[in-house]
């Protein structure tokens, strides 16, 4: 043979062995969906987009999920009905309308080789399903909730009994124990609950916050943090500010129920803690007032406003604002049972324009410079709002999830060995140093949403920071943890295993100050349940 063809033939051998490789077979494995252990059909594959959305053609949610689908050719929408909920979404819009209300997606439709795909997971969970994504068999659980809510025949007289007292657990315990199990329910945008699905159904939104309960208390939490003050707008019956329009669709719209009542009823039923968590500062999630309640306070009070990064913010430097803040935290104290009140990070936006200079012009009496000033702004409140509380409800925990780094080593030779961009006391104004040394509040939880490997910020060096922050103080130590990042399709390889997150478990136990962790948030933990984080976490929380 000659040498020359015999040497060219091996080379296109070796070129196309990839092809018929098991590896490459196995790169290319269908996604499967299954509705209640039914396979669905799917006429053409699934896949998955480069933002990671699985998009199925229109005839898995008309035959598979027996919702009414229309397409609209010229519009290039398509109308998705089941019972009450109607779904429209629009090709090249980064929107949906889901019953009227506008919301926000990563994929909308796409058209394929002449085929109309939707987002599978965005369209039913609007239907009511849980959905689950089993990332290793590529496959999508749907889960349909086969039992009705119970009700009582309003015409039917009840006997009254006596009412069990649940058993809370106590939280933070001795110095050497973890029991602070905590997961944030996010409602801003809908994200964890209620559902955009449920807007006006009292039933349903019950329904739902009692089976995320139910999952959360399985894994193993006993504390839930739920986001009450999403926009200064309320998840309860208020008279400084409006409904909160996750609830409807519409803000300033009555439920016809107290959501906040019934949660704080649910959790303790179950003997876990309900703490009420407030974004303090926070005006809107974007610069319409269009869709504002009248007394919101963007509009009751526009002199208390700053636009900055899109968003209006409430200005901390104004001493009334400030009161006022206050005062919606007070109502939820005085009014509910609650076992906590709890603050995020949402003090001074970072890394952009805040315009303040009329405020620290009229209200710098202490002449600070202007970074000082802010920071003193910040004290006051956190000051302030802590002896409020601890005044009405001594027994009520008070707590402040800061941005996971205070200051950067490079900024202050006390700060941490990190290289952060952003930094809670430069950044944010927020001084947690001085919080915990004057034991104005009762535990800090810093969100250190970080690897064990990212050297930018690890999470090892940032735990042991703030333990020693807490050392020999009165301040309890529990830690933020970033649940969400957990086979996110953003995210590196050392967060494509459940097994982050359990280490960072393991690494807090070196020491006494640890008292617990915070999971960020509770539908990326026992809904999406990347990789089976949520059982990992049952057996490391009961082991």
């Amino acid at each position: 043979m000659n040498y020359r063809k015999w040497m060219l033939s091996l080379l296109v051998l070796m070129l196309f062995l990839p092809l018929w490789s098991p590896g490459a077979r196995a790169a290319a494995v269908q996604i499967t969906i299954e509705l209640d252990g039914e396979a669905l059909i799917s006429d053409v594959p699934p896949y998955i987009t480069t933002s990671n959305v699985t998009m199925v053609p229109i005839s898995v949610i008309s035959k598979g999920l027996n919702a009414g689908v229309v397409w609209n050719q010229n519009s290039k929408t398509v109308t998705i009905t089941q019972g009450d909920t109607v779904l429209k979404l629009t090709s090249g819009l980064k929107n949906a309308w889901v019953n009227d209300t506008s919301v926000a997606l990563d994929t909308s439709v796409q058209i394929k080789q002449g085929r109309v795909m939707v987002p599978i997971r965005f369209v039913s969970e609007q239907l009511g399903l849980q959905v689950l994504w089993d990332q290793v068999n590529k496959h999508i659980s749907l889960i349909s909730n086969t039992e009705p809510p119970q009700s009582v025949d309003p015409e039917t007289p009840t006997t009254p009994t006596t009412p069990t007292v649940p058993t809370i657990p106590t939280i933070p315990g001795g110095s050497t124990s973890k029991e602070m199990k905590g997961a944030w329910i996010s409602t801003v945008f809908n994200l964890d609950w209620p559902s955009t699905s449920s807007a006006g159904n009292e039933a349903k939104q019950k329904q739902e916050f009692d089976n995320l309960l139910d999952k959360l208390k399985a894994v193993g939490f006993n504390a839930v943090f739920v986001q009450v003050r999403p926009s200064a707008d309320s998840l309860y019956p208020s008279t400084l500010v409006p409904w909160s329009k996750v609830l409807t669709g519409t803000q300033g719209k009555n439920p016809g129920y107290d959501p906040l009542s019934y949660m704080v009823s649910a959790a303790h039923s179950r003997g876990m803690q309900f703490h009420a968590w407030f974004n303090p500062f926070r005006a809107t999630t974007d610069a319409s007032t269009s869709a504002l309640a009248s007394n919101h306070v963007a509009k009751a009070h526009p002199e208390w406003i700053v636009n900055a990064d899109g968003k209006k913010y409430i200005n901390p430097g104004i001493p009334e604002a400030r009161q006022h803040i206050i005062d919606t935290v007070m109502e939820v104290v005085k009014g509910y049972d609650i076992d906590g009140v709890h603050l995020d990070d949402y003090f001074y936006p970072s890394n952009v324009t805040f315009a303040d200079d009329a405020a620290y012009s009229t209200y710098n009496t202490k002449k600070l410079s202007k970074a000082d000033w802010r920071r003193d702004n910040i004290n006051e409140f956190v000051r302030q709002l802590g002896e409020q509380i601890h005044k009405v409800k001594p027994k009520a925990s008070y707590g402040i999830s800061p941005f996971g780094v205070w200051r950067n080593i490079k900024n202050d030779s006390t700060g941490s060995d990190t290289t952060a961009g952003v930094s809670a006391y430069d950044s944010m104004y927020a001084d947690v140093r001085t919080w915990i040394k004057q034991g104005w509040i009762d535990y800090v939880a810093p969100q250190i949403y970080w690897s064990l490997s990212f050297s930018t910020a690890r999470y090892d060096k940032l735990v042991d920071w703030w333990v020693k922050e807490v050392e020999n103080t009165n301040v309890k130590l529990y830690i933020g943890l970033a649940g969400y990042k957990v086979g996110a399709s953003d995210q590196k390889a050392e967060w494509q295993s459940g097994d982050q997150i359990i280490n960072q478990l393991k690494y807090n136990e070196k020491y006494e100050e640890v008292a617990g962790s915070i999971m960020f948030r509770a539908n990326d933990v026992v809904v999406r349940n990347p990789f089976g984080l949520s059982s990992l976490l049952t057996f490391y929380f009961k082991s």
